[in-house]
């Protein structure tokens, strides 16, 4: 085990977000003594609501605010915002804090096929990845497909409209997955030794295209719902990697395999149709 003393003491990078917010509740289900390390003050009561009063406010870039985060702790969850400018440069940056703090092991929440180049959000992934593996310290890759939790925005719209878009070909096939899933086996990967030194690539049942969630999504909603491709903004107001992987969407498709997760978790990954069932009892 991992542990240097008890509790295990964690570092959650981002845990007021949609992804770590999640892995928090698995963290302390465990025992584990939870540090959050928040983008902005207003986050506070976001961790607090999670049990977790041990907070650092502070950005990635930020690498005073950063030893403050690492200084004392055991393990990381590591993950990067959603289009955090620099991200390949910050997450390397990171990884040197984190081994000059005397971290033992880093988890970090990357992304499926980060070989990918065409796509700069998969692509920045890798130089952490490399960052890791010459550091020293332990680690484990975790690799999730698309997040079943990008749905939650678009439900009530689509329930309203009944139309489901996206800005890319309807024909493209995704593999998807439940985060909480994710969560599960990071909180695993931070506490026992049995996912040490792995890769894993994390998805659920199911290469879906937009006709198959407009269909899926009409028998959870109990109406008719017409897939469409929708325009993207102006270009001056969608970041230019978006539209790059906007438009690699449209031509390739993104699948995995779900044999990892499922071995991992001893169970069958979540499904989308009970997450769209979660999503149409709330609406």
């Amino acid at each position: 085990m991992l542990a240097n003393h008890n509790p295990l003491k964690v570092l959650a990078v981002g845990a007021a977000g949609p992804s770590a917010s999640l892995v928090v509740p698995e963290l302390l289900k465990r025992n584990v003594s939870v540090r959050a390390f928040v983008h902005k003050q207003q986050d506070g009561p976001i961790v607090r609501k999670l049990d977790v009063t041990d907070i650092v406010v502070g950005e990635l870039s930020d690498a005073t605010a950063v030893a403050k985060a690492v200084e004392g702790i055991d393990a990381v969850f590591y993950i990067a915002p959603a289009a955090l400018e620099n991200e390949a440069e910050v997450g390397k940056q990171f990884v040197t804090a984190a081994k000059r703090a005397g971290v033992r092991r880093v988890v970090f929440s990357s992304v499926i096929h980060p070989v990918l180049s065409e796509l700069v959000n998969h692509a920045d992934k890798a130089p952490v990845e490399e960052a890791l593996l010459d550091s020293g310290m332990e680690y484990v890759f975790l690799q999730p497909a698309m997040f079943f939790q990008n749905f939650v925005a678009a439900w009530a719209k689509m329930k309203e409209s009944g139309v489901y878009g996206e800005p890319w070909s309807s024909e493209t096939r995704f593999t998807r997955v439940d985060y909480r899933d994710v969560a599960e086996v990071a909180a695993i990967a931070l506490t026992e030794d049995r996912l040490l030194y792995g890769t894993f690539e994390l998805c659920a049942e199911g290469n879906l295209n937009r006709h198959d969630l407009a269909a899926l999504m009409g028998e959870v909603a109990g109406k008719q719902v017409k897939p469409i491709k929708i325009d993207l903004p102006s270009e001056a107001n969608t970041p230019a990697k978006l539209t790059r992987m906007f438009d690699w969407y449209d031509k390739h498709a993104l699948l995995g395999n779900s044999t990892t997760l499922r071995a991992i978790l001893g169970r069958e990954p979540r499904t989308l149709r009970s997450f769209f069932e979660e999503l149409n009892a709330r609406a």
